[in-house]
């Protein structure tokens, strides 16, 4: 009996010695952890040649497409994005570009600022200090066309947003969207257009920061613009060069991927001339795939950078590799 009692005695710490190291009893749940629910700081950087090139998010909005899109044949624009594995309403990215030439500090477009309202957009200021710079520091914003989402942030409340820099736009696009009027004989629902153009723009009028010029100009060492009306009355692509090596910032010159880039011809509402936009587009293609340089696009997944390359009777988007700065 002595004997029976002592063994027992033995296995029941032996098994509760078990239980507690975890080996035959699994250890009790740990509470759940919440979910995040945030993305990285939106910005991506490269060199070109000599200049530091970084991509800045300003968001996404989401777009119907469907309802957006023009000169599309029935089920054309269901069937190209669903090849693309793209769901409606398009998550569409809002992208800016800030050029460090060395001695200068160039952005180009701006997001929307709050123009979107609370919940879409507004993330640039956060991204550009994210990635090391303050709005302080920035130059010179170029503006490739006065829309909201392009233009929207260069108020931060009712101040500058970038209180230094002097802002350059093509002279037909300030001609427009700043006459009163152009906003006076506006249909009711597009006035909102002029007003908020208006709102972001003659804050710099009046401090004597705004700058425009005419169509295909240079700006700053390797910095030019290229004129490419359509879109709006003077929307215009940026070209930066350094050391041999080019990027051409598109603007609005497309906004639906999936879409238009296999179907040029594909228009869309937001254009102020949409057949002058679409052989904008089929130029901006054809050279960007002969010529083989890098484009940044300001409605194409963030970071918006990658190469065009021709495919079919129409076009492919090839993404940068992400990498490293060297």
């Amino acid at each position: 009996m002595k004997i029976r009692t002592r063994l027992l005695r033995t296995l029941a710490v032996a098994a509760l010695t078990a239980t507690t190291s975890g080996g035959l009893l699994p250890p009790a749940a740990q509470a759940a952890a919440p979910q995040v629910r945030t993305q990285a700081p939106g910005f991506y950087r490269m060199m070109l040649g000599d200049f530091e090139v970084t991509a800045l998010s300003d968001g996404t909005v989401a777009l119907p497409v469907d309802k957006l899109l023009t000169n599309t044949r029935p089920g054309q624009v269901e069937k190209l994005l669903a090849a693309a594995y793209v769901n409606q309403p398009v998550e569409t990215s809002v992208n800016a570009y800030l050029i460090n030439t060395g001695s200068r500090l160039v952005l180009v477009d701006t997001g929307a600022g709050n123009l979107f309202g609370p919940d879409v957009g507004n993330h640039l200021l956060e991204n550009l200090r994210a990635a090391g710079y303050q709005p302080e520091q920035v130059d010179m914003v170029l503006i490739t066309h006065i829309h909201i989402d392009h233009s929207g942030g260069l108020m931060a409340g009712d101040k500058r947003a970038f209180p230094n820099a002097v802002v350059r736009v093509d002279k037909h696009d300030a001609d427009y969207w700043l006459s009163t009027a152009n906003l006076e004989k506006a249909p009711a629902d597009k006035k909102s257009h002029f007003q908020q153009a208006m709102a972001s723009l003659n804050p710099y009028v009046e401090a004597g920061k705004l700058q425009t010029f005419d169509g295909d100009t240079e700006l700053e060492p390797g910095i030019r613009a290229i004129a490419s009306r359509g879109h709006t009355p003077g929307h215009s692509f940026y070209a930066v060069e350094s050391k041999g090596q080019k990027l051409v910032l598109w603007g609005d010159m497309m906004h639906v991927a999936a879409v238009q880039f296999p179907e040029p011809s594909v228009t869309i509402q937001f254009d102020v001339d949409s057949k002058a936009a679409a052989a904008q587009r089929k130029k901006a293609y054809a050279d960007a795939a002969k010529q083989g340089y890098w484009v940044g696009i300001a409605h194409v997944s963030f970071p918006g950078i990658g190469h065009v390359r021709a495919e079919g009777k129409g076009y492919e988007w090839v993404p940068a590799n992400y990498s490293l700065v060297r």
